[in-house]
């Protein structure tokens, strides 16, 4: 009988198949709990940040150092379970699915490269904890932010020729008043659109500026559409509008005024590509 030995490139191989398949099956795993808990918001940026991620991971796959150690393994395969244990029984969906791609990606990389190896995937893990940063933010801060908004989104209406008056976080106008709650205070956006910031950075070659600048334009984006939003939503209550309210505040219409941070950043992004582009050209004819 004669013995088969692995070598170290079948045994690379060999890691590389477990880690994608495994990869794969925890989106799939959560992409689906998404999809059944009916929040297309979340559903929306989970797909995106996910296919950002695993595009960024698969282009740097043959520089990956995958090495790791029994209790790295151990913590990763832990982490895992867990998650896997509390998907399979979940009652309530919560922040769990805000805060679980962090976390199962976290798992992944732990089982993947160890502690040392973590910092492979620095920029992947902070796109996605961005996913689920809303969820951990200390209450006082999101009534900050909820009082910021309530004051644009009046400014914006006095602006556009509306009577009205502010009391704290509720708006009033002649004919309706609206009270701009924690869910509106556009916490969630603006995290979006810092991840999508993040991942920008990881992906295209920019200067220092522009990384600085990249998630203060993402950021002040994600303010400003929701700021708009919360005003449209105190004309539709003013007019007694209470379907238009439902639609443009629960429905699909909430995804609208995301879509236009999405897109009015990715304008941002086109624009700060096609400036390094021309740089680039310049440079290259100044050298002939």
């Amino acid at each position: 009988m004669k013995s088969i030995h692995l070598t170290p490139v079948s045994r690379l191989k060999n890691a590389q198949f477990w880690l994608l398949a495994i990869g794969a099956g925890l989106i799939a795993i959560h992409i689906t709990l998404t999809w059944k808990s009916n929040i297309p918001s979340l559903l929306g940026s989970s797909l995106l940040f996910w296919i950002a991620v695993s595009s960024l991971i698969w282009e740097k796959r043959h520089s990956l150092n995958l090495e790791s150690g029994v209790l790295p393994s151990f913590l990763g395969l832990s982490i895992i379970a867990i998650i896997l244990f509390k998907s399979a029984s979940l009652t309530s969906f919560g922040g769990f699915l805000f805060l679980s791609p962090f976390i199962l990606a976290l798992g992944l990389a732990l089982l993947a490269s160890g502690f040392r190896g973590l910092k492979q995937y620095k920029g992947e893990l902070l796109a996605l904890f961005f996913l689920g940063a809303p969820k951990l933010l200390p209450s006082f801060l999101i009534k900050h932010i909820t009082l910021l908004t309530a004051k644009l989104a009046a400014f914006i209406l006095w602006y556009t020729g509306f009577e009205i008056t502010r009391s704290g976080v509720n708006i009033y106008l002649p004919t309706g008043s609206i009270e701009v709650a924690s869910g509106c205070s556009g916490v969630q956006i603006i995290f979006q659109q810092l991840g999508l910031a993040i991942i920008f950075i990881l992906m295209f070659p920019l200067n220092r500026q522009q990384k600085i600048l990249a998630p203060i334009v993402a950021a002040t984006l994600g303010f400003i559409v929701n700021g708009v939003r919360v005003a449209v939503m105190g004309v539709i209550v003013a007019k007694g509008n209470p379907e238009a309210f439902e639609y443009w505040h629960h429905g699909d219409g909430s995804l609208i005024f995301s879509m236009i941070a999405v897109i009015f950043f990715g304008l941002f992004c086109w624009f700060i590509l096609n400036i390094n582009e021309t740089k680039n050209k310049q440079h290259k004819s100044s050298i002939r």
